[in-house]
């Protein structure tokens, strides 16, 4: 299968549509509840992957499978020295998962963002914490570390691997 992985420059609207989609996945661990005109909250945080004083430090892509949109991720730099990238934000639709699109997907954007690196999940995420293990694995040949820590940006614990890319 044809996976492409490109960055999005001017993908806000499309990037705010899937992330509707993500947020529904999300409300199975984390207390979020639709609006009353029944939509998912979109957070403003998520214009500044492409606007404001901190938008060249963030970088949002696009995933297609085939040419079909299947997902999006959102990375940002958080740290200069050393050169550190987190995962903001990673989503496959449901139809594209279990498929290797994911795999694929981070692999290359690993390669993309040479560095150290950090990826989170929710506690309560299990199925997460297991495709980001594996594929970090894989892609570190087991190089990497895990543990669980508290998060004073986003107010809860989080499980967190890190390692380096750009071998």
């Amino acid at each position: 299968m044809r996976i492409d992985v490109s960055p999005a420059p001017h993908g806000f609207a499309v990037v705010r549509n899937l992330f509707a989609l993500y947020i529904h996945d999300m409300s199975e661990f984390v207390d979020l509840d639709v609006d009353e005109d029944g939509a998912f909250a979109i957070p403003e945080s998520l214009a500044s992957y492409w606007k404001g004083p901190d938008a060249s430090e963030r970088f949002p892509f696009l995933i297609r499978a085939e040419g079909k949109l299947a997902g999006f991720a959102l990375i940002r730099r958080i740290a200069a020295n050393p050169v550190t990238y987190d995962m903001g934000e990673f989503f496959i639709l449901r139809k594209y998962r279990r498929t290797g699109i994911g795999r694929a997907a981070a692999r290359e954007l690993f390669d993309h963002f040479a560095g150290a690196w950090e990826v989170r999940e929710l506690p309560a995420n299990t199925s997460a914490q297991a495709f980001w293990r594996r594929v970090i694995a894989e892609y570190t040949n087991d190089a990497f570390t895990e543990g669980q820590e508290f998060f004073a940006a986003h107010g809860r614990e989080f499980v967190v691997q890190r390692f380096r890319s750009g071998r």
